[in-house]
């Protein structure tokens, strides 16, 4: 496929590199040409210097040839054009525009057809959407759901009070009592797809399948002992921070803000009338302490600085906070993530980024394609959700009896209203919906790839 990506910021360097390793034909333009001249040196793609909201600039980037557009500039409004005037040039390319302004949200789905809009991405609402989840089953560092919210895969962190501590995953049923499969592990920086004599130790990140409803259950056995939330403290005022705050304040949780900027202050007590706005440094000892700290249920660091979220982070573990969620936006090597207790690390360019490759994964295998892409264990395993059709092979074999490739894990099927964590004798038909689990170093585009 022939994509152009205009805007190479946090955003478009994040789809860059991921849709490059896919092997796509892709066309970068930017107006800062350093960035770009770095991008064109590592990845061996394509650049234009210039606006991408620019006609001469979009043709000289091919847009006439080009299957897609994504509009990734760091202003909306010439996302929006940027769209509008690459339809006009080629009335059957697809077209997606990040749109982060919350006063454009209502006006943009309107008015999408105008803009000629094939999606529309928010990185600062999925991220705030993401956090709501996660505050809701405190215990979780995080979620990802499927089949519309009834299969999830959930991440834990074996500490040294762990009930999974040294045991095997053959004897873990005796400890959840519920049906679950771990399908990764992240050991020392590395991704692992255990075998049943798989031993956890102290440090491991585990991904877990269950089933949603059996969530409570999971933590209750495992003696992670969890309280409804009903005072968030975030730090930060930014637009991750309105959207958060607003959906909180929709389930009755009161909610304080910390903002250093006072115009960003007054403008968030206008937007979040019923939130606490404290006009001050997030990275005072002594405002912390005097806001409450440490008599909040949660804590999320939100302010655009990697460096000063992580810090805030770690100083609210400290104080005992029960349920801390941090906000990662630049860093890329995870390895020195790994020993750090930062709660839930969320990255919104990475939610953004899995939406829109499961987009440009769907146009290149229009039938067959992943409902469902989530990127777990640091960015080296992902897990999707297919349709069983006509086309799929294997139909009603017993996994025992298939030959899969190299790390690929079946790891849930939906049959219609029953669902199933899968063993060696289940198999699935025409019209179930299949999980599955691989490494990232082979792209599985349709549920025939995963089969040797």
């Amino acid at each position: 496929m022939k994509i152009i990506i205009a805007g190479n910021g946090k955003m478009g360097a994040a789809l860059t590199r991921q849709l490059a390793a896919e092997g796509d034909d892709l066309t970068l333009i930017d107006s800062n040409l350093n960035v770009l001249e770095s991008s064109e040196e590592r990845y061996d793609i394509m650049v234009v210097h210039g606006n991408c909201a620019s006609m001469e600039v979009l043709l000289q980037a091919g847009v006439k040839d080009a299957d897609l557009l994504i509009a990734m500039a760091g202003a909306d409004e010439v996302n929006l054009l940027c769209c509008m005037t690459a339809h006009g040039l080629n009335a059957n390319i697809h077209t997606i525009a990040r749109v982060c302004n919350p006063e454009y949200t209502n006006q943009v789905y309107v008015m999408r057809n105008m803009f000629a809009l094939s999606m529309v991405v928010n990185p600062e609402r999925q991220a705030a959407t993401e956090m709501e989840r996660l505050l809701k089953y405190p215990g979780f560092l995080k979620r990802d759901t499927f089949t519309k919210g009834r299969v999830e895969i959930v991440e834990l962190r074996i500490d040294g009070r762990s009930k999974l501590k040294d045991v095997a995953l053959n004897d873990m049923d005796s400890i959840v009592k519920c049906k679950t499969l771990v399908c990764a592990v992240l050991r020392d920086g590395k991704a692992v797809a255990p075998g049943g004599n798989f031993v956890l130790r102290e440090g491991d990140r585990i991904y877990v399948t269950a089933f949603t409803n059996t969530l409570t259950i999971l933590l209750k056995n495992l003696g992670i002992v969890t309280h409804k939330v009903k005072r968030v403290m975030l730090c930060g005022g930014g637009r991750v921070s309105y959207y958060l705050a607003k959906q909180l304040q929709n389930s009755g949780i009161q909610v304080q803000i910390v903002e250093q900027n006072p115009g960003r202050c007054r403008q968030m007590a206008t937007m979040l009338p019923s939130a606490c706005i404290i006009q001050g440094d997030s990275s005072s000892q002594f405002l912390l302490e005097s806001e409450g700290i440490s008599g909040c249920d949660a804590l999320a660091t939100l302010t655009g600085m990697d460096e000063l979220n992580m810090i805030i982070s770690l100083y609210g573990i400290r104080c005992g906070v029960p349920q801390v969620i941090t906000k990662l936006g630049h860093i890329e090597n995870t390895d020195l993530l790994g020993n750090l207790s930062l709660g839930s690390v969320i990255s919104p360019k990475e939610l953004c980024c899995n939406t829109i490759v499961q987009y440009v994964r769907a146009m290149k295998n229009q039938t067959g394609a992943a409902l469902t892409v989530h990127t777990i264990a640091d960015g080296q395993a992902e897990a999707m959700e297919f349709h069983a059709d006509e086309g799929t092979r294997n139909c009603g074999k017993p996994l025992k009896t298939l030959k899969l490739k190299k790390g690929v894990l079946v790891v849930c099927i939906s049959k219609g209203a029953k669902m199933e964590i899968p063993n060696g004798d289940s198999y699935f038909n025409v019209g179930d919906i299949v999980y599955v689990v691989t490494g990232r170093e082979r792209t599985i585009y349709q549920l025939n790839d995963i089969f040797e």
